[in-house]
């Protein structure tokens, strides 16, 4: 069982829930996300789904509802995202800052934001959004919920990635989201004006979720469905760089702009993580050959452990080599890590594919974790679920070590199944949270789950097809429709702070 204060929650995103109302008068159309899913070369090609955002759930209008089933599981928590395109729609860049810049890595070492650059700011910022998410927030807080906020998922601003232009030239362009340095500065000013407007009411803070999935799908996996699409090495070095820059400069922003403690029980006005997925649970094909050994240690490394070494101790992995790092202590700052699991790698060794970046000699092997087929069994003879992803509940006792190896407090903010007939979701939310509380025996603590999700959302490039949700909802009247064995579940292992043996004897045994 867990503490008295573990955090039991639920997580979301903007983009994916927001979006839906019959009216559309809630539609972010400045936002990258929206332009690429309804590129019709892209629908085409087959790489996004043709689902469009605006189908939604609604969860703009809708939030009052969902924050109320929340409660009625017995939660305690809750994660949101801001979407910085509804705050800053149109483009900060005019809004002229000082920075200083290392010439030697070509890296931002400070931004000098002041309290007239957040007024001028304020001049821009889109109020009605401001006001919105204020009330998203008051609402949770007024149910007893501890709020974390999210900056970034995924989704950048338009005015700073034009997706479809970005693919078409080949990242000549301007507006090429992570690539183009500009955009660190930029999420700093973003940063540092949530944290002034919000600071308030918020305590807990991440600046991305899972940005290495940017990355990866983004300029290493071109036909996965995530924009730009491209082929580009160098292009993800560069979005690597950058994004951990922009991590620690705004890592700093909102420690200097959220001033007030909101929540009695905050240790400080501001605690600034990272919510990270697939942390340490690459493993060999073959344990006993030491070449896939060493490519499952290279992609935990390029995955998780470069970013880490790099905003919890200043030590940068310049050469992407694992092995040649420059002292960076700029780039220090982390409070926390989110811990974002659904499943394992399995990988074997391949010679270097970039010479840039030395680390990827590791590909993935068919048949388990992510490279399973739908609906089957993976080479484990482990349960495969809708979207192709293997039931390995042991991976997240091993994120959960390695995530304590960089010695701040750990959450489990992600974890569920996309499961239409809810079949498997109430073994996975069952076994999942077994390995919690294995890890918590065995001496590394974790603060707190978020599921996700509590609703049916859009994922991404699949759009609809993927139900993720404890609650299905209806896309065309909205109704949130329970799972019931999830459900009834899910809200057992709340009211009674773990597992209980009920559910263990029911699900985990035999």
């Amino acid at each position: 069982m867990f503490p008295e204060k573990f955090l039991w929650g639920v997580a979301q995103s903007g983009f994916q829930f927001e979006m839906g109302d019959k009216l559309r008068r809630n539609i972010d159309t400045n936002t990258d996300w929206w332009h690429w899913v309804r590129d019709k070369t892209n629908i085409e090609k087959g790489l996004v789904s043709g689902d469009l955002p605006e189908e939604g759930i609604n969860n703009y209008e809708l939030y009052e509802k969902d924050h109320e089933i929340a409660r009625k599981l017995g939660l305690n928590a809750y994660r949101i995202g801001i979407e910085w395109s509804r705050i800053f729609p149109w483009p900060t860049t005019f809004i002229d800052v000082d920075y200083s810049y290392n010439e030697s890595y070509n890296l931002i070492e400070d931004v000098k934001i002041t309290k007239d650059t957040l007024e001028e700011l304020d001049e821009i910022a889109n109020k009605r959004e401001v006001a919105y998410y204020r009330s998203v927030i008051n609402s949770l807080r007024s149910k007893g919920f501890k709020v974390i906020v999210n900056l970034n998922h995924f989704t950048l601003p338009y005015w700073l990635h034009d997706p479809i232009e970005a693919r078409e030239r080949a990242l000549t362009n301007k507006r090429k989201g992570w690539v183009n340095p500009r955009t660190v500065i930029e999420f700093a000013k973003y940063a540092a004006y949530i944290a002034y407007k919000f600071g308030d009411i918020v305590d807990m803070w991440s600046t991305f979720n899972e940005p290495m999935v940017v990355v990866e799908l983004g300029y290493l996996a071109p036909y996965s469905g995530f924009p730009p699409g491209v082929l580009n090495p160098e292009a993800a070095k560069l979005a690597i760089l950058h994004m951990i820059n922009a991590h620690a400069l705004a890592y700093r922003q909102i420690k200097k702009f959220d001033t007030e403690k909101a929540d009695k029980d905050s240790k400080e006005p501001a605690e600034v993580g990272i919510i990270y997925n697939n942390i340490g649970v690459a493993y060999p094909k073959d344990p006993n050959d030491s070449k896939d050994v060493k490519a499952a240690e290279n992609d935990n490394f390029f995955h998780s452990g470069l970013f880490f070494e790099a905003i919890h101790k200043g030590k940068l992995n310049i050469e992407f080599d694992g092995e040649t790092f420059i002292d960076a202590p700029y780039l220090k700052g982390n409070d926390w890590i989110g811990v974002n699991y659904y499943t394992r790698e399995v990988v074997t060794y391949q010679e270097p594919m970039f010479p840039s970046i030395p680390l990827i000699t590791f590909k993935g092997v068919q048949g388990y974790g992510y490279a399973c087929r739908p609906g089957t069994l993976s080479k484990d003879d482990r349960p495969v679920s809708d979207i192709g992803w293997e039931l390995y509940p042991e991976g997240m006792y091993d994120s959960i070590v390695e995530a304590h190896k960089y010695g701040v407090p750990v959450y489990v903010t992600e974890n569920g199944i996309a499961d239409s007939k809810d079949i498997l979701r109430p073994y996975y939310i069952a076994s999942h949270i077994k390995m919690i509380e294995k890890a918590f025996e065995d001496g590394y603590e974790v603060k707190g789950y978020f599921h996700w999700a509590l609703t049916d959302n859009f994922e991404w490039a699949l759009g609809f097809r993927m139900r993720f949700g404890l609650y299905e909802v209806n896309l065309i009247t909205k109704e949130r429709i329970p799972r019931e064995k999830s459900v009834s579940i899910f809200r057992e292992i709340v009211a009674n702070n773990g597992v209980t043996k009920k559910i263990e004897e029911e699900l985990l045994r035999g």
